[in-house]
């Protein structure tokens, strides 16, 4: 099992659509097992200034991180057809184990 993460900010958007919803679709359509969608309270892209989204009156971009797990094949795959569709965001790959009882 392998598990990617994708860092993006939240106000991406991607055909009038926000990306994070995009990639979640995206996902969907390619039968990845499982995924989730993570705000980040604190973050940063490209050494740019810290976002605080969580301050009063912030107008800071969120960070988000999405995650998700499937087989090795499965990741490569669906990150390649991905990635003919959009270059944003940060991709780090990386193995896990299956829990099981």
């Amino acid at each position: 099992m392998v598990q990617a993460q994708i860092f993006i900010n939240k106000n991406e958007f991607l055909g009038g659509q926000p990306l994070y919803e995009f990639i979640m679709q995206f996902l969907i359509k390619h039968q990845v097992k499982s995924a989730t969608a993570f705000n980040g309270s604190l973050g940063y892209l490209q050494g740019s200034h810290l976002s605080r989204p969580n301050d009063l009156f912030s107008f800071d971009e969120v960070p988000l991180l999405i995650t998700f797990i499937d087989s090795e094949e499965k990741i490569k795959e669906v990150l390649k057809s991905l990635r003919t569709v959009t270059q944003s965001g940060y991709v780090i790959i990386h193995n896990v184990k299956e829990w099981s009882e």
